[in-house]
């Protein structure tokens, strides 16, 4: 007997009452999503900029060559391909339009793996809906456009198993584009490709899938570390892993155990204590600032010091992951750092543009004069601000996902084990390598969600 929650075959033909009993819950999701969104480009007269994330990426958008820094040009291409319009409203519009979709591939994933329409629209309700993602898709930062190429690559390499061997290396090479994007749009994702390609290795499907995701994969970002190499003279993607990594001990190192050579021992602790770890990239008084020159010059020496630092004190280096990385499942939130203040309401207020950045004046004169600070338009700002989101949906039920898709993960249910994979991988990733920031943990959250939701079909199996 067909099972009735089957999957409808892509090739065949819904007629209209059967598509809207199929379909009709998430259309409706959908919809809500969608005036949640418009009501956010009413509640705002323009899109969040923010100093100096916003800027250096349109900056680079407009004169095309790599940041030396912590950016790569991912985000600047999609800043790019929009500049003729001179406008970032248009930018935050064209996100918000990425967010639905992102809440639809969620959907598509699921429904294609055999899970009844209310549980795949659940799954896809936190992208849709949760404040802190409309809120990234209405400011000029990467961040949605690394959660559209993530979900988007899980949505090609979790189809079912392909027919033929042709068909199958053309899906893992479209997985490893979209992953190399990902990666050249934040670089901490960059490892996704390797964990996608052990996945279908261990599916043992075929290996010319794997290989054609390895290969277009790792094409991209060698002709970007290329490219790099041309304006700052060194084959890579960026100009910041050692700066963050050494930022990242300065909250355990012990110079009296690590005993650094002479060259690294001026990257030692100061005496100045402060409450994250990634607040020693900027502080003037941390000991890599006060070297002579800009810090990001050393950054080869921050990697050594680093590296001698961890292997000297794994343990301490663990420890502060692990505690930082907690931070992400808390029924309130936590400030980190302090001068924060993580939220998942819509604010109310005005946010200016700070002056006297020479940077700020240049890329409102190229890429669109009507740059400005942000401010809330009523009384639509006030319809957002009664929004309700509790916290411990962002929060805690965050973790409850997680433990979910890891059971999954554990009894092996092959379909779970790379959505999990990746959504811890996202969650860690970014505090081993500098420090914990809500923000960083959203990419986790969407690919949760998928995990949990595979868990929990597999089990009514």
């Amino acid at each position: 007997m067909t099972s009735m929650l089957a999957p409808t075959p892509m090739g065949a033909r819904l007629e209209r009452p059967d598509l809207v009993r199929a379909h009709g819950l998430f259309g409706c999701v959908l919809v809500l999503a969608a005036a949640l969104r418009v009501l956010v480009m009413l509640g705002y007269d323009t899109a969040r900029l923010y100093w100096y994330d916003s800027f250096t990426y349109l900056d680079t958008a407009v004169h095309m060559r790599p940041q030396g820094a912590f950016h790569p040009a991912g985000y600047s291409w999609f800043l790019w391909a929009l500049r003729p319009f001179h406008s970032v409203e248009l930018v935050v519009g064209v996100q918000h339009a990425m967010g639905l979709a992102t809440g639809a591939m969620i959907y598509l994933l699921l429904r294609r793996r055999s899970l009844p329409g209310w549980a795949a629209a659940l799954a896809a309700v936190p992208v849709l809906f949760d404040p802190a993602f409309v809120r990234l898709e209405h400011a000029v930062l990467s961040d949605s456009q690394v959660i559209f190429l993530v979900v988007a690559a899980l949505l090609v390499l979790l189809r079912q198993p392909e027919a033929s061997t042709r068909a199958a290396t053309w899906t893992g090479a479209a997985a490893g584009v979209l992953l190399a994007l990902a990666g050249l749009t934040r670089t901490a994702t960059v490892p996704l490709i390797g964990l996608a390609a052990l996945y279908l290795l261990a599916r043992r499907t075929s290996w010319r899938q794997a290989l054609a995701l390895a290969v277009a994969g790792t094409l991209p970002l060698l002709a970007y570390a290329g490219w790099y190499a041309q304006h700052h003279g060194r084959f890579a993607l960026s100009g910041s892993d050692g700066v963050a990594l050494w930022a990242r001990t300065m909250t355990f190192a012990d110079c009296s155990i690590i005993k650094p050579p002479p060259e690294q021992a001026v990257l030692c602790p100061n005496g100045t204590v402060l409450d994250a770890a990634s607040e020693y990239v900027w502080d003037p008084r941390a000991s890599l600032n006060r070297l002579p020159g800009d810090r990001f010059v050393h950054n080869d020496l921050a990697r050594s010091f680093a590296l001698r630092a961890i292997a000297a004190q794994p343990l301490d280096y663990l420890r502060e992951v692990a505690r930082d990385t907690s931070l992400a499942f808390t029924w309130k939130p936590v400030a980190h750092p302090q001068r924060m203040t993580p939220s998942t309401a819509f604010p109310r207020g005005a946010w200016p543009l700070p002056s006297g950045y020479a940077l700020i004046d240049q890329v409102r004169n190229d890429y669109g004069p009507d740059i400005r600070g942000m401010r809330s338009v009523e009384p639509f700002a006030s319809v957002l601000a009664a929004y309700p989101y509790p916290w411990f949906l962002h929060g805690t039920l965050f973790g409850v996902l997680l433990l979910a898709g890891g059971v999954g993960a554990v009894a092996r249910r092959c379909p779970v084990v790379l959505p999990w994979s990746f959504a811890m991988f996202l969650l860690v990733a970014p505090v081993a390598a500098l420090d914990f920031d809500h923000r960083y943990v959203l990419p986790a959250i969407p690919v949760a969600c998928v995990a949990a939701a595979l868990t929990v079909q597999g089990a009514r199996r």
